[in-house]
């Protein structure tokens, strides 16, 4: 009789890298939210995940980290240089 949790799949190691999820996870919602803040995070722990790659799994993950980070970062930049074209930006609360 088998026990659950107990399959070899799940102790054979093949566990992906935390960091190149992680990175990941950062990349996409930096495209929609705080990209100045998690483009970096995302290339910061995809170049590490990168790294890490030959002991853990996740070296794919990692890599569409660094670039989704790198597009947040660019991203960031378009929209600074935009908001300059147009004057700045005004914090005007109406009244």
């Amino acid at each position: 009789m088998t026990s659950y949790g107990s399959s070899s799949a799940a102790s054979s190691g093949s566990r992906t890298n935390g960091l190149a999820i992680a990175s990941l996870c950062c990349g996409i919602i930096g495209l929609f939210l705080l990209n100045i803040v998690l483009g970096p995070l995302a290339i910061v722990f995809g170049v590490i995940a990168r790294r890490q790659a030959s002991v853990k799994n996740g070296g794919g993950m990692a890599t569409a980290g660094i670039v989704l980070g790198v597009i947040d970062v660019v991203l960031w930049l378009v929209l600074l240089a935009v908001a300059a074209s147009n004057g700045g930006m005004s914090w005007y609360v109406g009244g």
